[in-house]
């Protein structure tokens, strides 16, 4: 009995300590800036799709319609998108809005073609992404849906911030039938559908409970956006889980 238990304690004194679990790094937020009526948008819609599918990465397409006058009005467009644009050329500094545009974190840009370009923007930005990580999750209950914003973990000067919900059909099939892209059958890969400021986050900790009515359409999922204000960056973001 005694060497029994001498070998269990041995055995217990040789087991490594547990190694706490680190929280996942914060996603990239890409934004492309797209229209159906652009002869240059298909190649950056293609290219969105890899990036739809990596998990570190939240990749939205948003369509505008500016271009609809050039003979095809856009079937997916919202006019929330274009101001949404426009707020980033001017915080940005880029001047006039143009697709297709790659946002990267609120706070870098790039044609939305030029993968090298991206992924650049994409490594430069996410460093900062992740100082003073701020942890943003969404859940999907039975009748609502729940949005938890941490504190600010940072050393800098707290930065007021929009919470933002988009509302998101992971593939939508569009037959075009006239303008620049006429004839052509393009899928369209985490089409945002509903951008929406929902709340106000001020460095605190913080609850938002929406209805579940917000999910308009069976098969979408939801995206959360922390940003600071004024087409700033983002702080943090997160797709909702069930």
């Amino acid at each position: 009995m005694r060497i029994g238990w001498l070998t269990v304690l041995l055995c217990m004194a040789a087991a490594p300590a547990a190694v706490a679990q680190q929280p996942a790094p914060t996603p990239s937020v890409l934004e492309l800036f797209t229209s159906q009526g652009c002869s240059s948008c298909p190649a950056a819609d293609t290219l969105l799709q890899t990036y739809a599918a990596r998990p570190d990465l939240i990749a939205l397409s948003l369509s505008v319609d500016y271009w609809d006058h050039l003979g095809w009005k856009d079937t997916l467009a919202n006019p929330k998108h274009a101001a949404r644009q426009r707020r980033y050329a001017k915080a940005l500094g880029t001047g006039n809005v143009y697709t297709p545009q790659m946002v990267i974190n609120g706070t870098a840009q790039a044609i939305g073609s030029q993968k090298d370009a991206i992924d650049k923007a994409i490594a430069a930005t996410a460093k900062g992404l992740n100082t003073g990580r701020i942890t943003v999750t969404a859940t999907s209950k039975a009748d609502r849906v729940v949005i938890d914003i941490g504190d600010y973990a940072g050393n800098a000067a707290r930065e007021p911030a929009t919470v933002w919900l988009a509302i998101v059909s992971p593939h939508v099939d569009v037959k075009i039938k006239r303008g620049e892209n006429r004839g052509r059958m393009m899928t369209y890969h985490n089409v945002v559908r509903d951008i929406t400021p929902v709340g106000m986050w001020s460095g605190k900790g913080m609850r938002i409970e929406l209805p579940a009515t917000v999910m308009t359409k069976a098969g979408d999922r939801c995206a959360v956006l922390l940003q600071a204000d004024n087409g700033g960056r983002i702080l943090g973001a997160a797709w909702m889980v069930e």
